[in-house]
């Protein structure tokens, strides 16, 4: 994408949608993504919100990030975690805070719109190629400083959100496990589509 309106606006629509995405994978109360479940661990231990984890967590691997490759800190990362948290408490402390999800099926089934929701929004945020969430940060620099493969570099982080995540008593569950194995389909499956959404939008505001 080389519109810079362009860019910004598939960036925070990505964002957008990928917070209203994780909202329902917790709301649904069948275990949240390894991150996802550090958060809300996290809430429930102290005074903070979740979307004020999602800062807080954020911020603190922006300059872990930085530390692993030795570089300065991503600040444009800052912008991304700000969206996020901000977006997420308010799908889940206003939109979603009267939902009633009762009945597994029904939170099976609202987990499972919440990873494609998910999928879709990580696809749409991607596009503009602008500093990535820090927990995705992460998983790169691990990448760049020990050559490991995405596959290994992303269990590595997953692992210690996941371990963490454990020990103080986040939402773990088979929910959690969906999300793992679900998420990268599901951002492959959007983004072939977000991509052409992309470049013709690009195409439009760049004449």
């Amino acid at each position: 994408m080389r519109n810079t309106q362009a860019r910004i606006l598939f960036f925070i629509l990505g964002l957008v949608v990928l917070s209203f995405g994780v909202s329902m994978t917790i709301k649904a109360d069948l275990g949240a993504g390894a991150w996802d479940a550090l958060n809300v661990g996290l809430a429930g231990i102290t005074g903070f919100t979740v979307g004020n984890w999602v800062i807080i967590i954020g911020l603190i691997l922006m300059l872990v990030n930085a530390g692993i490759v030795k570089m300065k800190p991503d600040y444009f990362a800052i912008v991304t975690v700000l969206i996020i948290g901000f977006m997420i408490d308010f799908w889940l402390l206003i939109v979603m805070d009267s939902w009633e999800i009762s009945g597994f099926f029904v939170q099976l089934l609202f987990l499972l719109t919440g990873v494609l929701i998910l999928g879709l929004g990580v696809s749409l945020y991607l596009q503009p190629k602008f500093p990535l969430n820090p927990v995705d940060g992460l998983m790169v620099s691990l990448q760049q400083r020990f050559h490991l493969s995405t596959t290994i570099a992303k269990t590595l982080t997953e692992a210690l959100a996941f371990v963490i995540a454990f020990t103080i008593e986040g939402p773990i569950g088979i929910g959690t496990f969906i999300i793992l194995f679900g998420i990268g389909p599901s951002i492959q499956l959007f983004e072939p589509t977000a991509k052409k959404i992309a470049t013709r939008l690009d195409q439009r505001m760049i004449v």
